[in-house]
């Protein structure tokens, strides 16, 4: 495109709107280009650091294989809910614990939250679940048994989609509440109100607390964070395998491809990414607000 007129026009052209000039209104000249640039701020990942950050995903799906193992073994007496709560008693003591030493000074003394309040949360919660076992045994009675395990599984998926992967303490409201529900879908179907009370008081460990510690050891620990990721890994599956071995194979397929297959991918095909900027983006004030409104 050129200016309009007669051939060797010599007015310049300058880029504005306020100005009359003898040019159409699309009419650029050759320094538009000039102005060009190739993936400005692009971050750069590395194979080895996007697999850890991977690792979250992968043993949050293994959580939820763990948290199904359990729950096949207590439907088929494997399992007594007396042995379920008093692991999942210690292992909460020793997780809190872990989670305290873990806190920075600077921020121990700031938080909110007590000890006395987290232990009154706790108190709350198991008694309000404890009284309230016997109800949840009989919620989906009149439910069939295919329809429960079919609302299980799509909310197990749901909590897997929805987890805030990047911050994960505390977890969101529509991925918690999601593997509450499938937990209360299944442990209806326990055969008495003791195990319901068990495997509720699990999936809260499971679901709500565990993932809190894990973002604490990501951000203070993250050689131990990467060694407790492959260890519940190799546990989901191996747990799994115990039950279901097509099941475990399904699970070690599906944590290859999310922890080493999909970083793999990501690395190949960043060399392939083409952003360009220039004259045409948005334009960007950087002058402060009140500075202009006081000028």
């Amino acid at each position: 495109m050129g200016p309009d007129g007669a051939p060797g026009q010599v007015v310049p052209w300058r880029k504005v709107l306020w100005e009359h000039q003898p040019f159409p209104d699309n009419y650029v000249d050759r320094r538009f280009l000039e102005e060009l640039r190739r993936n400005e701020g692009i971050r750069q990942y590395r194979y080895w650091a996007v697999v850890k950050e991977a690792g979250f995903v992968g043993q949050q799906l293994s959580s939820v294989a763990i948290f199904i193992t359990l729950w096949l073994y207590m439907e088929q007496g494997l399992l007594s809910p007396e042995r379920l709560l008093l692991t999942c008693l210690l292992s909460t003591l020793l997780g809190y614990g872990l989670h305290q030493t873990l806190t920075p000074p600077t921020k121990s003394g700031c938080e909110l939250r007590t000890r006395l309040a987290d232990l009154q949360s706790a108190t709350i919660f198991l008694s309000f679940t404890f009284g309230f076992s016997p109800v949840l045994k009989t919620l989906t009675e009149s439910v069939s048994t295919d329809t429960v395990y079919a609302m299980s599984a799509v909310m197990l998926l749901a909590h897997l989609v929805s987890f805030p992967y990047a911050h994960p303490s505390p977890p969101g409201s529509l991925s918690l509440n999601a593997a509450l529900f499938a937990s209360v879908c299944l442990a209806s179907r326990l055969p008495g109100a003791l195990h319901t009370f068990a495997m509720l008081s699990c999936a809260l460990l499971v679901f709500a607390l565990w993932p809190c510690l894990l973002q604490r050891l990501r951000e203070y620990a993250p050689n131990q964070f990467t060694g407790l990721c492959v260890a519940v890994c190799v546990g989901g599956v191996v747990g799994l395998a115990s039950q279901s071995p097509g099941g475990a194979v399904l699970l070690a397929l599906a944590l290859g491809t999310v922890t080493l297959f999909c970083p793999l991918l990501l690395v190949r095909l960043q060399r392939h990414k083409d952003n360009i900027h220039g004259p045409w983006d948005e334009a960007e004030i950087h002058e402060e607000l009140g500075h202009i409104l006081h000028s």
